[in-house]
């Protein structure tokens, strides 16, 4: 008996020896411009070629502009230009700034059918985990790392422990699957899912759609896991069914006799595991400057990390519904989906953003842009005060123009609330699309139940 996690990295062992760690075939490698130069130069001073470079994807994301224009900033110009020039030198696939499969990796590759159960999927970024949604073994790794990647498809990984999280009963209609994953962050810790892969299950887990599943498995890191992944389903063939570099005809069919074997067994062993119900899950917000620190946004500041409290100029004792925000962001690999959008503009339709709250929406992906754009989600938008953009990382952190003056207060849909994160000085609070919108309205946090 296996669980999930042992059954996809058994299958991709290539080789393994006593007291080294094994050495795992990649299925899939993602690229983009920020981790990926000092790999190539590495290939270029050893001399060698990049292995696969058909499972191989480059996309621009952390750099980009969101708005028309030249990129200005000197280092993000060149780091575009190296993975331009590196992708055409070694033959690899680009999704350049511009092109209609351009976004954020983490959207790009599932919207395209490339993440698939039972694979491995590995990125110089740390919430490659989303892909784990798809019961694939999706996990980060550094610029050394890409390099041998690159030049192998394999790479050495010491084997991590397995967690169950069970998420058991059903969540309330105004909880999301953000406010679940900041609920699990919370309770786990910073460090409590380190040295293991997290399987998430449950009944409220099994009820989450892919773009709900993806949410949570993108926060796994923040509880330290290396990875996080949901086993299989009816709602992931649903959504991989007919996506451009899914399976078709026979060869779907026999994928799909290989996912359906993909879940745990019964009576499978996690060497740990942890307990969540969800009928107790509110709608989250954090406080402080790491996404543990948390509460429901009808909780209050706690007396928690005085530096934090000082970085984020907050006082124990205050309601969050009091403090006030100036910006609000939705986007991110966390929450730019289409579904998303959609939920953030349901709140939003026929309202404006609250005077002095600057607010943009920055989707995922150029195919979400214009998915949303044809449902006309991008007149709500606008119509409430928003700013519409192009895809990228954007707000999410603080490489590209679109940052945080110092002191700024934002509510993000994001994955990061570290000091600095969305600028130098910047405070972030996490929260989900639905109570963004529903902040950007009121001016201070607040969920959509509290809109006349």
């Amino acid at each position: 008996m296996r669980t999930l996690f042992e059954k996809v990295w058994d299958a991709h062992v290539v080789r393994a020896a006593e007291g080294e760690p094994d050495l795992l075939y990649v299925d899939l490698h993602l690229v983009h411009e920020v981790t990926s130069p000092q790999a190539f130069d590495g290939l270029r001073l050893a001399g060698r070629g990049v292995r696969r470079p058909d499972l191989t994807l480059a996309v621009e994301d952390h750099n980009v502009p969101t708005t028309d224009g030249p990129v200005t900033d000197d280092v993000s110009r060149a780091q575009l230009d190296a993975l331009r020039a590196n992708c055409a030198g070694y033959g690899i696939r680009l999704h350049s700034r511009g092109s209609a499969g351009q976004g954020i990796v983490h959207v790009v590759a599932p919207e395209m059918g490339l993440t698939q159960p039972g694979t491995t999927v590995v990125c110089g970024d740390s919430h490659t985990s989303t892909h784990g949604a798809f019961g694939a073994l999706a996990f980060g790794i550094g610029t050394t790392e890409v390099e041998h990647v690159l030049a192998t498809q394999t790479l050495p990984v010491a084997r991590p422990r397995s967690m169950a999280v069970e998420v058991s009963g059903a969540l309330p209609p105004d909880v999301t699957a953000k406010d679940l994953v900041l609920t699990i962050v919370a309770t786990l810790g910073t460090g409590g899912g380190a040295g293991h892969v997290v399987e998430y299950r449950g009944d409220a887990v099994r009820a989450l759609s892919m773009e709900g599943r993806m949410t949570v498995c993108n926060m796994s890191i923040e509880a330290g896991a290396r990875a996080g992944m949901v086993a299989p389903d009816d709602v992931t063939y649903s959504y991989l069914e007919r996506r451009p570099h899914a399976p078709r005809g026979a060869a779907w069919e026999a994928a799909l006799d290989a996912w359906r074997s993909l879940p745990t067994d019964d009576g499978a062993a996690f060497d740990t595991t942890v307990a969540i119900d969800a009928a107790g899950v509110r709608p989250f917000v954090t406080w402080g400057t790491n996404p543990a620190q948390a509460v429901p946004v009808d909780g209050v500041v706690p007396d928690g990390d005085p530096r934090a409290l000082a970085y984020m100029g907050l006082a124990a004792g205050t309601a969050m519904r009091d403090v006030p925000v100036d910006a609000v962001f939705v986007g991110s690999c966390t929450n730019a989906r289409l579904e998303d959008l959609r939920a953030a503009a349901a709140v939003l339709r026929g309202r404006r953003v609250h005077a002095g709250v600057r607010a943009l929406v920055v989707p995922g992906s150029m195919l979400v842009k214009s998915q949303a754009e044809a449902e006309g989600l991008d007149r709500v938008f606008a119509d409430a005060g928003f700013e519409w953009r192009s895809a990228g990382c954007s707000m999410c952190l603080g490489m590209n123009p679109d940052v945080l003056r110092p002191g700024e207060r934002c509510a993000s849909t994001s994955n990061r609330n570290f000091e600095g994160r969305q600028g130098p000085g910047g405070r972030t609070h996490l929260v989900s699309p639905p109570v963004a919108a529903a902040t950007a309205v009121l001016g201070h946090f607040g969920t959509p139940g509290d809109l006349a």
